[in-house]
């Protein structure tokens, strides 16, 4: 018995003392485990950039800005009795969109995908989930970019900045139609052309889920989304408007370039914003107001300027003599081919597809006389035409964060083409149905004696100059 009691006590002294050893050794080999396995990706929280902010917010003013430089534009260009209807058109844009966006466009445009990559659902209408309360503190939700990776800045300010987007590109349709349509169909069509033309085009492009932007489509700031939909949109309406009373026998001269210019400029320096700021959908959305957003500025400095040149050099050997209103259809025509392509190309690419787009759109522009359609302030001649090849060209140009055909990726261009037939098509059959049901029904055109006497005194009772 005592040596069993020796022996078992011995046991218990040994395992006290062996205790602390094995404690010691899973310690050490759970530490070099840790050591030799790969660490765990660490979960960043979406932090607000007050940096992009404070530029997102600036853009979005540019923007908006642009919308009375293309009322100026147009006004200037569109005869005296009808300066006021003209910039009217663009303004009205501001409100409808304005609207329409916070109810139901922002949702179709950058919700969810509801069916096949072909807009989004309702489940952002009046800017739901946008904010929410903690505690009774505003929650702002962050901007998702197109690889739905968090952003830096607030939701809110990407919605209202692609509103300004929306307004424009409407507006821009507006240049087709002046002199002879009416204002009440006009904003009908405001509303309609956006919900069902501008809204999901802007999905199909510039949303991850969009089926274009799955396919790779490159559309960096609206090439394909604002000018080639409103310029070719803007060809089916005016095949139901017609043409102008005296068209094309009676002279129909701009009644203030002075006008048309200051708008040219306005538009140039709103243009930064527009191009320069949608550094943010691109796949660094944390970078909004860094290199991106640099190179687009130094491409829509580029392009324009080339373009304004080449135009006016084109006219100058065609007609005989430069005109102030060619070089700043020119500039206009600059910056639309650079849109699409402002943050994918190189700034000598810039500078080659600037001097391309004078001379491509101020052909475009002559093509009308020839083929006797009456495209009022050349809102085809220049977006449509312009937004093609813009969009076209990128897939030939593009360098940055993608690669077009002169860098051996053949298969980009071919990509560019069908997005351009697709959105061209797509624009092209809705408005032409659109513009088949007001024409039907409250019908678009104004009666020949109000078109004679003038829009501003026959829609506003109003006159521009006393």
């Amino acid at each position: 018995m005592k040596i069993r009691s020796f022996i078992t006590k011995l046991f218990v002294a040994a395992a006290a003392l062996l205790l602390p050893v094995v404690a010691l050794a899973e310690e050490a080999s759970t530490a070099v485990a840790a050591a030799v396995a790969p660490a765990a990706p660490a979960v960043v929280a979406p932090v607000l950039n007050t940096g992009d902010t404070a530029w997102m917010l600036v853009s979005s003013a540019l923007v908006l800005l642009m919308i009375p430089g293309l009322a100026l534009f147009y006004g200037g260009m569109v005869r005296q009795k009808n300066v006021l209807s003209t910039i009217m058109h663009s303004f009205v844009a501001m409100g409808i969109v304005g609207v329409q966006w916070v109810v139901i466009g922002y949702s179709l445009a950058f919700g969810p995908d509801a069916f096949m990559g072909l807009v989004g659902g309702v489940g952002k209408a009046m800017f739901n989930g946008l904010i929410s309360f903690k505690d009774g503190v505003p929650v702002y939700a962050l901007f998702q970019n197109v690889a739905s990776e968090p952003g830096s800045i607030p939701e809110y300010v990407f919605a209202m900045y692609q509103a300004m987007f929306a307004m424009i590109t409407v507006a821009l349709i507006s240049g087709a139609l002046a002199e002879r349509i009416k204002f009440s169909a006009y904003c009908l069509f405001v509303l309609l052309w956006t919900t069902l033309v501008y809204d999901p085009l802007a999905h199909w492009v510039w949303m991850s889920d969009g089926w274009l932007f799955k396919m790779g489509a490159l559309d960096f700031a609206g090439g394909t989304v604002v000018h080639l939909s409103s310029g070719i949109s803007a060809l089916a309406a005016l095949i139901f408007l017609g043409k102008r009373h005296g068209f094309p026998h009676e002279r129909m001269a701009p009644h203030s370039l002075p006008f048309t210019l200051l708008g040219v400029g306005l538009l140039w320096f709103g243009w930064f914003g527009f191009n320069a700021g949608s550094a943010i959908v691109g796949p660094n959305c944390s970078d909004a107001a860094g290199g991106l957003a640099g190179l687009a500025l130094a491409t829509t400095t580029i392009a324009p300027a080339a373009a304004g040149l080449s135009w006016m050099i084109a006219e100058w050997i065609h007609g005989g003599k430069p005109s102030a209103l060619g070089f700043g259809s020119g500039v206009v025509a600059g910056l639309v081919v650079i849109t699409p392509a402002a943050g994918f190309v190189q700034p000598g690419a810039a500078l080659i597809m600037g001097l391309l787009a004078g001379v491509i759109c101020y052909g475009g522009v002559m093509m009308k006389a020839k083929l006797k359609y009456d495209d009022s302030l050349d809102a085809f001649g220049v977006h449509g035409i312009g937004g093609t090849f813009g969009a076209l060209l990128t897939g030939i140009f593009a360098t940055v964060g993608a690669t077009g055909l002169l860098s051996g990726n053949p298969k980009q261009f071919f990509t560019q083409v069908i997005a351009v037939a697709a959105a061209g098509a797509y624009a092209f059959v809705v408005t032409l149905v659109i513009a088949f049901v007001l024409n039907k029904t409250i019908g678009l055109r104004v009666d020949k004696e109000d078109e004679i006497m003038g829009l501003d005194q026959t829609q506003h009772s109003e006159s521009g100059y006393n």
